[in-house]
């Protein structure tokens, strides 16, 4: 049988669609190509007649969707002779931005909010030796703060107001399209800094701008009900969340993703934290997938959704899953009520542990 050519990261996949040349030196970890999984009992549990998958972003190399962009930004830094990149993050940017200046042999500052940010993706960026600056403010004071620095120090910056970021992330959409043949009917996402529902929509205009597929998708954005500027229609000055990678409260892709609304017909709501946690622990014991709360805002908004009847049955949805469970593992030990056993090492008390235990 022929061997399947080896797969080395989005930007090789989708050269002709991004803005890279033959002589662009690549900066890849294999990033993208992430399952696609239909979920089988959640549908049932619903109660109704609906294709729910999920597209799976935290198997891309950093654990979350954000290597998709920052493959392109960290590329295209390096091409224009950048020595060095700079970002403010909730996590996941720290993360993928510090593994993909280690990968390019280039420096990463990166600006966390203390005491605000998963140990998961901290430990990332300490490990991939960025230097780690902690501020005493949010994500979005680190934000301003990132953009007003670039105007006076050497650094490139890589959150998503960099253009390359969202060129980077919109093959996720290439990728949901080429497995369904089409595009969904509707796709949801959790939405913070407003990036990646911007993308997405990019990304399924282009295909169906150019024939690919001959239908677009109704774009869905949930956000967090403590960090949700999107159903406020102003900015939050100090979100907060369980779900620290949406607590954001100046989306830097405002106007972007208020025009992916308008065009698809979309909406925008809210999750609490308690339907947030509900529905990672869902997708966890019913699904066997293990994402970070954050991600399961766009499950949990499509399951009320779908239950309403304002997603209608029949209907094919993508929710995304922005990020893995273990970035943030204390959140979901704290929640979790598997129970921890300790029993003699004897093989009559695993026994009676087991048949305790068992499901029936």
């Amino acid at each position: 049988m022929p061997f399947r050519p080896r797969y080395t990261g989005l930007i090789e996949k989708y050269r002709d669609r991004l803005p890279v040349t033959d002589d662009t030196r690549l900066i890849s970890l294999g990033e993208g190509n992430t399952p696609l999984i239909r979920l089988n009992n959640i549908p049932k549990l619903i109660g109704k007649n609906v294709d729910i998958y999920v597209k799976y972003e935290g198997l891309n190399p950093t654990g979350s969707f954000k290597d998709r962009g920052m493959t392109m930004a960290v590329t295209k830094a390096v091409e224009e002779g950048s020595k060095a990149i700079i970002c403010a993050s909730t996590g996941n940017t720290s993360a993928a931005a510090a593994a993909y200046a280690a990968r390019a042999g280039i420096t990463a500052f990166v600006l966390i909010p203390e005491g605000k940010i998963a140990l998961g993706k901290l430990s990332q960026a300490m490990m991939h030796g960025a230097v780690v600056i902690q501020i005493k403010g949010n994500f979005d004071v680190g934000m301003q703060l990132v953009k007003d620095v670039a105007k006076e120090a050497p650094v490139t910056i890589v959150n998503s107001i960099n253009p390359y970021r969202l060129q980077g992330q919109k093959t996720a959409a290439f990728e949901i399209m080429e497995e369904l043949e089409c595009a969904p009917d509707f796709h949801c996402l959790p939405v913070g800094n407003a990036g990646n529902i911007s993308a997405h929509w990019m990304g399924y205009k282009e295909y169906n701008d150019h024939g690919i597929v001959n239908n677009l998708p109704v774009m869905v954005g949930f956000q967090a009900s403590g960090s949700a500027p999107f159903m406020r229609g102003e900015m939050v000055d100090n979100p907060e969340t369980v779900a620290t990678a949406i607590r954001i409260g100046h989306p830097q892709s405002w106007d972007k993703a208020w025009a992916c609304q308008k065009e698809s017909n979309g909406w925008f709501d809210e999750c609490t934290d308690e339907e947030i946690l509900a529905a990672q622990k869902m997708l966890a014991m019913k699904e066997g997938i293990f994402c970070e709360p954050a991600s399961a805002t766009s499950l949990a908004g499509a399951m009320r959704d779908i239950k309403s009847g304002k997603i209608p049955e029949g209907s094919k949805i993508v929710c995304t899953l922005t990020g893995h469970g273990l970035k943030d593992p204390d959140t979901a030990i704290k929640q979790s009520t598997s129970p921890m056993m300790t029993v003699d090492a004897t093989m009559d008390a695993v026994k009676k542990a087991i048949l305790d235990n068992l499901v029936h």
